[in-house]
């Protein structure tokens, strides 16, 4: 009763009545006071007293003690439970709220469980099993031989709603909360899924399994995770510690616990050997748990002192931004040193992003890693491509004191049958780039994609990657069916991946191999490939039984082609570090227990190192060479702080925005510009050409170097309106700034000395004498005589041949070296007709032995034209060098796209413009086969130049 409702009843009765109560209750107040102060004499009362008031200053120094009594208690009734024969329905719902609690009592219980033997852990599942499952179909089963063989999976959205789409497949125990889970909830499966641990001590886990024979153990983590320490600490609910955990071994881990082969390596070799933890889930569970709860790790909140003011340690480049390389920079960078790192493509990540698509690999978390090693004074240098803009020496001498290579394997491999040069016969390299890397499926997005929707696709190869472009080819609405050589059962790919995209609708053609592709005579797609049926016979080097030609074959209907074959080292460093030793195989050759190459102070790892592997052992190769750098640093101060002051500009110079200073109309729908790049203007040669991102969500364009400026660090690039790429370039103004400029990028042309008497033909159609310019004149400084013969369609589309202009500036400087011969179709300027009409003259008076000899033609310009001049020059024996930009993605190899086919001793072989070129013997190539590449997207280009406006 409250006190109003005291007063209020006092009030009641008449006068004398309560003041009858009132001296009565007096009374008995004062009987009270006086027996209260005669207990308060007696020594039981006396050391209740002491011991209350020593109970307030143990509250008031730990107040953790009066929560730890109760806890206390708490558990002592929690064991009584588990005593029991089974625990109770009332006592499991009661037990489950508590933990769901997540208070410091629910932690005591997590780590009461976790400690409790296997046999009451069991008895704790059946519990969950019997009375919440249907709170929670997820423990529906559990206990059925928990915890060897049964385990609460990951979430995994249904086949027929995510074939449909890019988002991510396999959502991790987060995924839970889509279909209603709290965070909470989700928290204590993880923690369920802990409980599995077994507790042991050799933590194969981690170490892996030593084996007779083997060199190293089988299994294990690559990265060196303490697997076994991450589980105790799920287990006895510390998930922020879990995470720090993780973070001081591996800065992605939201990254390797999505793509690493679990199954080979931590959980192929669990000692729960038919259903082992989900190590891979935990780890990336715990980055996403940090970012839902926390916003983010506790490190991110106060960035440290950036090392580049510090100055404290020496820069360290790192060439490559995949897995190899962003550990190795993030490593690095948390130790204190200033690092920056250098990327070939516009975008960072390497094969992280280029190569694996969002449903298995968001960007964002790409991203993620990138800010943590940004935050931590790491910078970022995107389209440099090392071996091309600046070899290794280059980078020391701009003061980085150590180098890590981690460029990838690079080239696609393909299979040499007939066919393969038919159009829509691809690499799963160039497929996925068009797709991940340059968003081809999406809306705004320039890069143009095959058709797939509604047609045959073929996918070759049983590796992750054929994985990967058959699922993505499905997304975009393909009929696709992956075709390979073995059984399933000696596919490499991950055994998950392949059940997904089983279960997805892919077809499995198994123990085939195509042998030809046969395309339609009038357009050059391919129509039909022809496979060769396989039977396995013994084993190869890899153990698995090699398969053989049974001579039975069966034709297949197809519309694209992809080819998942693998990939080869990129030859692009290694041609420029002669003194780098390579294997046999064209990977970096590396110290025996090291990652140190035979250049002092460089570095590498991953596939550049080891061919073709997975993302966790080049994880793993970038963090081994970050120990060692880490314990080699002998420099003196001053030394630390010049090269961080070279280093650190040298990196701004290369970041700095590719602008343009001065734009010039040349003709109609010909546009002339200068563009600040700095670092590329340094190393350009003559015969080279740049890769051009003119805008973010743009294509990527090659484009042949016409000028270049070292001291003022420009380059001169003319773009003719062609296509809708093309066109907006041209609308561009100064102050404009491309999105990214590479290179540069091919071979530069090879010159030789010529007699007097001879000269050399360049034969440039239109836009091709912009790239025929700084060849020309390269030979004309070594002495050559030239012989230009320049052909314009009609006089609006003249540049370049005023006595001011450079051509004419040659002549004046060149007297009696350069002799020009100018051609129009229409003859509106010069020599009515084609540049063959002239060459043409000049073959025949050789012939007849007058004029000077013609040492070598160079042609440049539309195919048809540089066809026609190698076509002509053939019949007259001279060599010919036809200078190739054809249709490129990447244009360093890594894409396969540019592919001109030759004819080398009768056999056709592929080479590529970006590699091999772009000068080609034009008298190898196969002009037949190669000229329809160039309509490979004509009917994609239309569409895009109606989107724009400019059809």
């Amino acid at each position: 009763m409250s006190s109003e409702n005291t007063i209020s009843s006092t009030q009641e009765g008449s006068p004398q009545s309560v003041l009858h109560r009132y001296l009565k209750a007096g009374s008995a107040l004062e009987n009270t006071r006086a027996q209260l102060e005669a207990l308060k004499q007696t020594e039981p009362v006396e050391t209740y007293h002491r011991q209350m008031e020593l109970l307030g200053r143990r509250l008031q120094n730990d107040p953790r003690v009066f929560r730890d009594m109760f806890i206390a208690d708490g558990t002592e009734a929690v064991a009584w439970e588990f005593r029991q024969e089974e625990l109770g329905a009332e006592f499991t719902h009661v037990l489950w709220e508590l933990l769901l609690r997540d208070d410091d009592a629910s932690k005591v219980l997590m780590r009461f469980i976790w400690d409790v033997p296997l046999k009451l852990k069991r008895k704790f599942i059946r519990a969950l099993d019997r009375h919440l499952s249907q709170r929670y179909p997820v423990f529906l089963g559990l206990s059925d031989n928990w915890p060897a063989e049964n385990a609460i999976p990951p979430y995994i959205r249904d086949p027929q709603l995510r074939a449909r789409d890019f988002e991510l497949v396999n959502q991790g125990y987060l995924g839970y909360m889509n279909v209603g889970y709290s965070a909470r909830e989700v928290e204590l499966l993880v923690w369920l899924e802990a409980l599995r641990d077994k507790q042991c001590e050799e933590k194969p886990c981690e170490v892996g399994l030593a084996e007779p024979g083997r060199p190293e153990p089988k299994g294990g983590c690559p990265v060196k995770i303490h697997i076994p320490q991450m589980l105790s600490l799920l287990g006895t609910g510390r998930f922020r510690q879990a995470m720090e955990l993780i973070q001081s071994c591996n800065p992605l881990p939201n990254v390797t616990g999505r793509v690493c082969p679990q199954e080979l390596q931590c959980q192929g070799v669990c000692t729960h050997q038919k259903r082992p933890i989900e190590i891979g889930q935990l780890e990336w569970y715990l980055p996403q748990r940090d970012k839902l709860f926390a916003g983010g790790a506790a490190e991110d909140s106060l960035p440290p002192s950036d090392p580049w003011l510090q100055a404290v340690k020496p820069p360290i480049a790192v060439v490559g931004s995949g897995p190899a390389g962003l550990i190795n920079a993030y490593l690095l960078a948390a130790e204190g040193f200033p690092v920056t790192v250098f990327e070939a493509f516009h975008a960072l990540g390497g094969v992280l992003r280029y190569g694996i698509p969002e449903f298995r690999l968001p960007n964002e978390l790409i991203n993620d890693v990138v800010d943590k090693i940004t935050l931590l004074g790491g910078r970022f240098v995107t389209n440099f491509v090392v071996g091309k803009t600046a070899t290794l020496e280059d980078l020391k001498n701009a003061g980085f004191w150590k180098i890590f290579v981690g460029t990838g394997a690079g080239l696609p491999r393909f299979m040499n049958v007939p066919g393969e040069h038919l159009l829509n016969v691809m690499s799963a390299n160039e497929f996925l780039t068009r797709v991940n890397l340059m968003q081809g499926a999406r809306e705004g997005y320039e890069t143009p994609l095959p058709e797939i929707r509604g047609k045959r696709v073929m996918v070759i190869g049983g590796g992750n990657t054929a994985m990967d472009a058959a699922r993505t080819a499905l997304r975009l609405g393909g009929d696709v069916t992956i075709v390979y050589r073995r059984t399933e059962s000696e596919m490499p790919a991950r055994v998950e991946e392949l059940r997904h995209a089983q279960e997805e609708g892919i077809v499995l053609k198994v123990l085939r191999a195509p042998c030809e592709f046969i395309g339609d005579d009038k357009t050059h797609f391919v129509r039909q490939a022809m496979l060769d049926v396989m039977a396995l016979g013994d084993p190869d080097a890899s153990g698995r039984r090699s398969p053989a030609a049974t001579g039975e074959k069966e034709p297949m209907a197809v519309d694209l082609v992809i080819m998942a074959l693998g990939n080869s080292p990129n030859p692009i460093i290694k041609d420029a570090e002669p003194d780098l030793h390579t294997t046999r195989w064209g990977t970096v050759e590396l110290g025996r227990g090291s990652q140190q190459t035979s250049l002092a102070g460089v570095y590498s790892g991953g596939d550049a190192s080891r061919g073709g592997s997975t993302a966790i052992n080049a994880a793993g190769d970038g963090q081994a060479a970050a120990r060692e750098i880490l314990g080699d640093m002998n420099l003196s101060a001053g030394d630390i702080r010049s090269r961080v002051s070279l280093a650190g500009s040298y990196s701004k110079l290369g970041a700095a925005p590719k602008t343009i200073l001065e734009k010039i109309e040349l003709a109609e729908g010909i546009v002339e510009f200068i563009v600040h790049a700095p670092l590329i203007a340094r190393a350009a040669r003559a015969g080279q050409f740049v890769r051009v991102l003119p805008w973010a969500n743009g294509e990527l364009i090659p484009l042949t170097l016409a000028d270049w400026d070292a001291e003022k660090g420009t380059l001169c690039l003319v773009v003719q309106g062609l296509g809708s790429s093309s066109m907006a370039i041209n609308r561009m103004q100064v102050g404009d700034a491309f999105a990214g400029i590479a290179g540069p990028l091919g071979r530069p042309s090879v010159l030789h000395a010529y007699g007097t008497g001879e000269t050399v033909v360049f034969t440039a159609g239109g836009v091709g004498l912009p790239p025929v310019y700084p060849i020309m004149r390269e030979h004309l400084r070594a002495g050559n005589h030239v012989t230009l013969i320049a052909g314009f369609r009609n006089d609006s589309l003249l540049f370049w041949t005023r006595g001011d202009e450079r051509i004419g500036k040659l002549q004046q400087r060149y007297p009696g070296l350069l002799d020009v011969i100018y051609t129009s179709n229409d003859g509106s300027y010069g020599v009515k007709g084609f540049v063959t009409g002239p060459l043409e003259e000049l073959l025949k008076a050789n012939r007849q032995g007058s004029g000077r000899e013609i040492a070598e033609v160079v042609t440049i310009g539309p195919p048809l034209m540089m066809r026609a001049v190698c076509d002509l020059t053939r019949t007259y024996g001279v060599k010919t060098v036809a200078s190739l930009n054809s249709i490129m993605v990447d244009a360093t190899g890594m894409c396969g796209a540019c592919m001109v086919p030759v004819n080398i001793d009768g056999r056709l072989v592929r080479k590529h413009a970006c590699i091999d070129g772009p000068e080609i013997d034009g008298h190898l190539i196969d002009w037949d086969k190669f000229l329809p590449r160039f309509n490979q997207f004509s009917a994609q280009e239309q569409a895009s130049k109606r989107r724009h406006g400019f059809a």
